[in-house]
């Protein structure tokens, strides 16, 4: 059995890492809607997972994204925005608007300890003390479909059919096998799929989750095509999720474009992120991790591997993409598309995770994989980005998938409003937070959720607030602040500054003080400098961990919980 201490949970999954009266109601009278008003606007959320920040081409990235290109032309590009540290977590803030420790995800599900099990806000599972999107939509008039990750409930009342998904095809767990194999990621878990609250017994051979998700939601899609009613429709991929599959002619097209390594390409992206304005010229990347082996110092066998490993994944990304454009395709064909709001983005930054860190692994079953290199990202393999590539993907932030440091929780996003855009094609840099995405949604589908009730339930009020205003050009910014929690890792975003405290030797283990507009990467700690500053952060913290329910249990390395 290999041994497991929270060092390997941090370096690879810590977390993951290394509408009704009492409700809601919509704003106009319906009773005064005439026939002849357009129908409101249909709703196209798509999240990746663990997908990095410049992987796409918006974001500098060499993978071929021409459906993401054409949407970040026809919408707006978000360069500053910010989701959780973990899956999720950010789903929960996601469908909610609260922060996650409200939403019942204070911890991920699967790394809740004795300190929080039974805690208000930990319960594991979008909890009950939350208006879900999808209910609110629902009740407000529209039809709601989801395909892809849940991760938020497993039991019969909190699988996404029961929170108010009209049509559901779902995994409930974070991830595994994107083939019919359903093999899971260690052999203490197990990959489960619901069809509207039901358990899948089995899937298509020729299964293949990004496919099959794309499909469901066509399916919906085009069988309502007739309906008076808008739809929500929420694609969830599991892509580019580990363990790494693709298409094999998608792995073949990338050959070769990762032999130079991980060094080089965090360098590449590095310009392109310059190149578009994305970032200062002056900006530095944060440094190759110690973990992280220089790339001229794998033996030639470990580069041949690992630069498969990101064909692979770039794979993935390709292959997502062509089958967002089959959404896309459908409804320009019908009409339906310039009625459309897209949102796209990632729920986290890029997966560092090492596939030997998931709770309950043994040798015995990695042991059961073949990962020979003709076989890598195929039937039976299990394969993952590693620290290297994700740190190239996230660059220039520090760290990644796991952490609260910007490379955890920096996103790219894309929305395109319905209607032309009269900023098209534009790039806005405003601090940006997933907490305002369910109010900007309801904003646009001229839903309003009333306070504190929803369906005869005490809910808590939305804390994010509308983005439609800056995205239909103006200069109201819907978060300044924001704080974060996850694994004893704390920070807190305000105005620009940012205070970060991670255990060693990813951090400090004290609060550390940064200012990110001139140092996005989290090179320069500045408490010394600005003590006032810093002392004024942590005290906002403090009132975020007070009016959030926050616990603050914090891990050592050598296991025990403080």
């Amino acid at each position: 059995m290999i041994k497991h201490n929270v060092i390997n949970l941090v370096i690879t999954a810590f977390a993951a890492l290394l509408l009704s009266a009492t409700g809601c109601a919509q704003k106009t009278d319906q009773s005064k809607t005439s026939s002849a008003q357009p129908k409101r606007p249909n709703v196209l959320l798509i999240v990746a997972d663990d997908m990095g920040y410049s992987d796409i081409g918006p974001f500098g990235g060499e993978i071929a994204t021409p459906t993401l290109d054409e949407l970040a032309k026809e919408g707006l590009q978000l360069t500053n925005f910010h989701v959780l540290p973990t899956c999720s977590p950010s789903r929960s803030v996601l469908l909610s608007g609260v922060d996650n420790h409200l939403a019942g995800i204070g911890t991920m599900g699967e790394f809740i300890t004795p300190e929080s099990e039974g805690k208000p806000g930990y319960e594991g599972y979008l909890n009950f003390d939350v208006a879900a999107l999808p209910e609110v939509l629902r009740a407000g008039g529209y039809r709601t479909y989801m395909a892809g990750k849940w991760h938020l409930g497993d039991k019969p009342n909190t699988v996404p059919h029961a929170r108010g998904f009209d049509e559901t095809f779902t995994l409930l767990p974070g991830g595994g096998s994107h083939l019919s194999d359903r093999k899971p990621v260690s052999p203490t878990q197990a990959m489960v799929y619901f069809r509207n609250g039901k358990p899948v017994e089995s899937l298509p051979d020729d299964f293949y989750s990004t496919t099959y998700y794309t499909d469901m939601v066509l399916n919906w899609i085009k069988r309502d095509r007739n309906n008076s009613k808008p739809f929500f429709a929420y694609l969830a991929y599991t892509a580019p999720h580990d363990p790494l599959h693709a298409p094999k002619e998608y792995i073949d097209k990338y050959k070769g474009m990762y032999d130079t390594g991980w060094d080089a390409l965090r360098e590449k992206r590095l310009q392109s992120l310059k190149a578009l304005g994305i970032i200062n010229k002056d900006i530095r990347s944060f440094p190759r991790l110690p973990i992280v082996k220089a790339w001229e110092k794998l033996s030639p066998e470990e580069r041949v591997e690992a630069a498969r490993d990101m064909e692979v994944y770039a794979a993935m990304v390709d292959y997502m993409d062509g089958q967002i454009k089959r959404v896309f395709d459908y409804l320009k064909e019908t009409g339906e598309y310039e009625n459309t709001l897209i949102i796209f983005f990632s729920d986290n930054g890029a997966n560092g995770a090492t596939m030997e860190g998931y709770p309950g692994q043994t040798e015995e079953f990695l042991n059961s994989f073949d990962n020979s290199l003709d076989n890598r990202g195929l039937a039976n393999s299990f394969i993952e980005m590693g620290p290297g590539w994700a740190q190239a993907s996230m660059a220039p932030s520090r760290m990644f998938k796991g952490f609260p440091a910007e490379g955890g929780i920096r996103s790219p996003l894309l929305i395109k409003l319905p209607g032309k855009m009269a900023n098209a094609g534009g790039m806005n840099h405003s601090f940006l937070h997933i907490n305002s995405m369910m109010p900007t949604i309801l904003d646009l589908a001229n839903i309003e959720q009333r306070g504190r009730q929803f369906e005869g339930r005490q809910v808590h009020a939305m804390q994010g607030s509308s983005m439609l205003a800056l995205l239909e050009g103006g200069n109201d910014l819907p978060v300044s602040e924001v704080g974060y929690e996850l694994f004893g890792m704390k920070a807190y975003i305000a105005d620009g500054w940012k205070i970060l405290s991670m255990q060693k030797p990813f951090g400090t283990g004290d609060w550390e003080l940064f200012n990110l507009e001139q140092d996005p990467a989290e090179l320069n700690d500045l408490s010394k400098r600005y003590p006032d500053k810093r002392r004024e952060l942590i005290s906002l913290w403090e009132k975020y961990k007070k009016d959030n329910g926050v616990l603050d249990i914090s891990v050592d390395l050598s296991g025990n919980v403080k």
